[in-house]
């Protein structure tokens, strides 16, 4: 079997990295930066802390904040417009997922035309350039999607996300700062960062997994297990963690896919606009007791790097159950809902396992499923 792995040119990681960003363009030759940022990282200051740099080195850069929580074909629409109208010829995408997905889908079209509808970039696209050149720089734990080579788009008008996946939109550097990280309130630190345990759980797990991705995925949730609670408490060794764990944990699973977990996030996320690292947190327990027959024989090495006491020791069937158990109560630590109830309508199951079944993350889970099954997983976390 051939395994492809796609990774960012350079990363940065650590204190003080964006220092780098203004070496990095100038290097280059670039000219103006089109700085994709959402509306709250710039209200608190947070997007400043880039813009700062460029503004004491009289970096010409224009700042596109047209940017939702799950971000929209028109929201891309309108920044492509707005990008070919500021004269820019590089990207600076800061913030989390939603601001870095809208950055990818921009560069994308900005240098591939023919998919200015958006919709055609579902799947794995057909592109043939790369993307505007782009620095992305999160400022939360747990998307990873400055390493990944996916992104998400939320279609408003059919009510669903589609998943986008292109190596031809993975930016070319990665900014992993903890600084960028520390104004995170408590429920967003601890719903990402279980967006990132996610990534990587299911990612270890996932039909596509290698030597490479495994690699990556155990030392990410040993990572995030250690340091998720100290980062929701903010702090620094605690944030420094997680800034680590989640990048890791992209480098794997954006190369070999992920599973029914992230498969029946999305539809919650695009039918109740859901945080998405809570839905992934809340479904994630039951993802692993469905999938527990078919990859369970993996869950030990899971648990052993959660650090869970005694497990080498353990029965497989109770290795699994145990690490399950952990995943739970790192969730609950972090104060993570345990089911869907105020969430979930029963009316809408029908049409969100129909999501689901057709996402694109669902094709790698191990264990094969079926439109009915997904709806009675729903059902169990009403």
């Amino acid at each position: 079997m051939v395994s492809r792995i796609v990774l960012n040119t350079i990363s940065y990681h650590g204190h003080g990295a964006i220092a780098n960003i203004l070496p990095e363009l100038n290097a280059r030759g670039y000219k103006k930066a089109f700085v994709c940022s959402d509306p709250d990282l710039i209200k608190f200051g947070v997007t400043g802390k880039v813009t700062a740099l460029l503004d004491a080195d009289n970096y010409p850069y224009e700042v596109y904040s047209d940017i939702k929580a799950n971000p929209t074909i028109e929201n891309v629409q309108h920044g492509v417009e707005a990008f070919k109208a500021s004269g820019a010829d590089c990207i600076i995408a800061i913030g989390g997922g939603s601001a870095m997905d809208t950055a990818k889908a921009i560069g994308i079209i900005a240098n591939n035309p023919e998919f200015a509808d958006v919709r055609s970039l579902e799947g794995v696209a057909p592109t043939k350039k790369h993307a505007v050149f782009t620095i992305a720089v999160p400022t939360t734990a747990g998307t990873a999607a400055e390493v990944t080579i996916n992104y998400v788009i939320t279609d408003v008008e059919r009510k669903r996300k589609f998943v986008c996946v292109d190596t031809n939109d993975i930016p070319e550097i990665a900014v992993v700062d903890p600084d960028m990280m520390a104004s995170m309130p408590k429920g967003l630190t601890a719903a990402t960062g279980m967006d990132a345990l996610t990534h990587a759980i299911e990612g270890y797990i996932t039909k596509g997994a290698c030597v490479i991705s495994d690699m990556f995925h155990l030392e990410a949730i040993r990572l995030i297990s250690e340091n998720l609670r100290g980062a929701v408490q903010n702090t620094p060794d605690g944030r420094e963690g997680m800034a680590l764990g989640q990048y890791i944990a992209g480098m794997g699973f954006s190369n070999v896919g992920l599973g029914i977990v992230h498969s029946m996030a999305h539809g919650l996320s695009a039918l109740y606009d859901t945080p998405h690292g809570v839905a992934c947190a809340i479904i994630l327990p039951t993802g692993l007791e469905y999938n527990k027959g078919v990859a369970g024989s993996r869950y030990r090495a899971i648990g052993k790097a959660m650090g869970v006491a005694g497990i080498d020791a353990m029965s497989d069937a109770d290795a699994a159950d145990a690490t399950i158990a952990a995943v739970k109560q790192l969730s609950a630590d972090v104060g993570i809902p345990t089911d869907l109830k105020g969430i979930l309508k029963e009316e809408d199951i029908d049409f969100l396992a129909e999501s689901a079944f057709a996402d694109a993350c669902c094709p790698g889970n191990p264990r094969d499923t079926s439109v009915e099954e997904i709806k009675e997983l729903y059902r169990s976390l009403l």
